[in-house]
């Protein structure tokens, strides 16, 4: 069963449970999968459908920071509720010691030296860790690996 097929199954179960706040962020979500899926005109396979998913999870953390700034509680209580939905439907995400291992293994594999070559590093490290990994923790453990060099 695809990820996407999953997550409709799972709102199908929540409207039947009631589960009001359940029901509107798989909505959502099954609706950014939609718009994305229109606009490349193809389906998505399950790494796209992850994509989606940790691009609705960083817009949730940037509201939580927003809305801890405007002192809105309620606000916050609400967004980690559903920040909480989506996690679920992410891969487990990787330690710092497991990006740091895959960072020594691509960055051995290409000989690189120095912070010059952070951007080929990342561009063969990201594909590899998508969705398992946080794009800026990941840039940060190669800066300092590479700046150790």
């Amino acid at each position: 069963m695809t990820l996407e097929n999953t997550i409709k199954w799972d709102l199908v179960e929540a409207l039947k449970g009631h589960e009001g706040v359940r029901v509107s962020v798989l909505r959502l979500l099954l609706s950014e999968i939609k718009k994305v899926s229109i606009a490349r005109k193809a389906s998505l396979d399950d790494s796209e459908v992850v994509d989606v998913i940790a691009r609705e999870v960083r817009r949730h953390h940037e509201s939580i920071e927003a809305f801890k700034r405007g002192s809105r509680g309620d606000l916050v209580d609400q967004e980690e509720a559903e920040l909480n939905i989506l996690v679920q439907y992410l891969p487990k995400q990787m330690s710092r010691e497991e990006i740091e291992a895959a960072a020594r293994h691509i960055i051995a594999l290409m000989g690189s030296v120095g912070m010059r070559d952070k951007g080929r590093v990342m561009s063969q490290l990201m594909p590899q860790l998508r969705g398992k990994a946080n794009g800026q923790e990941v840039s940060d453990v190669v800066s300092g690996l590479l700046a150790s060099m």
